[in-house]
């Protein structure tokens, strides 16, 4: 069997592609394909080569993170009700599908990809992680692999994400989104985030959450501002909302608090795993 490692010789070992590996496996569901584990290795070499990356973390959740359910309990509760109405055929479809998902991940590790996976954790706190050291393990480039939006809180100078749904390379420099990299995670405070069941502050979109990051300069900044003066609808909804503003910048500030997320063994094990120490 062809190792990874050997497919990859060539390739500088101070780039790093991390996948987030249900995420892409999404890419086979959606097409209705229940056998994909080699095409995804395929896919996970080829993009490796594009990008130029002699290491890949293969980075995958396993049920979810119980750091975020502690601190708010209906933290992705909504993902249960993805498949209530589902028919027979499409409930026989999605059992096949995490049948094949594990299989791929099998795959990768026979293959020789570092696949990282923790009870308990999700992919975004393994990447985090990963990012915040990136310097400390030696990796100059960082390529994410995922078309979670999510993972733009982690672009930052050397480190960018391709999205397989929209073809296209979010870095510092191609940033598209409403605010600056620096105010991602503030503007995401103060909107929330419906696929992850986070509440934002009602009344408050894109264009408003961008106006106030623009006068106050942070979330926690304009929390310290409240209470707002003012009778507009929005203003008293924010006035409301400044514990859940503080308990959604817990849930989404995945850099600062990826080690409490991943906890101090699992940590551990990623640091023996990237330096090949035991």
């Amino acid at each position: 069997m062809v190792k990874m490692s050997e497919m990859l010789a060539e390739l500088p070992r101070e780039n790093l592609m991390i996948v987030d590996a249900m995420n892409l496996a999404f890419r086979w569901k959606h097409q209705g394909t229940a056998m994909f584990a080699k095409e995804y290795e395929r896919t996970v070499a080829s993009l490796a080569r594009s990008y130029k990356c002699g290491r890949v973390v293969i980075a995958a959740d396993w049920g979810g993170s119980t750091y975020r359910r502690e601190i708010f309990p209906e933290y992705k509760a909504n993902r249960k009700e993805l498949y209530k109405d589902d028919t027979p055929e499409q409930k026989e479809f999605t059992e096949k599908f995490f049948e094949e998902y594990e299989v791929t991940l099998e795959l990768l590790d026979e293959k020789g990809y570092e696949v990282l996976r923790y009870k308990g954790v999700e992919a975004d706190d393994i990447a985090a992680y990963l990012v915040s050291r990136r310097i400390d393990y030696g990796f100059d480039q960082i390529w994410l692999i995922s078309s979670d939006r999510d993972w733009d809180l982690l672009i930052e100078e050397n480190v960018h994400r391709f999205s397989y749904v929209t073809r296209k390379e979010q870095t510092v420099d191609t940033w598209d989104n409403p605010v600056p990299p620096e105010q991602y995670l503030c503007y995401k405070c103060l909107v929330g985030d419906t696929g992850d069941n986070i509440p934002g502050v009602d009344l408050i979109g894109p264009k408003r959450a961008a106006a106030l990051l623009e006068e106050y300069g942070s979330a926690l900044d304009l929390c310290d501002a409240l209470p707002l003066p003012g009778k507009q609808k929005f203003i008293q909804n924010l006035n409301n909302s400044r514990d859940q503003i503080l308990i959604n910048h817990e849930l989404m500030d995945l850099k600062t608090y990826c080690q409490e997320a991943l906890g101090p063994q699992n940590v551990l094990d990623i640091g023996r795993r990237i330096t090949g120490t035991l």
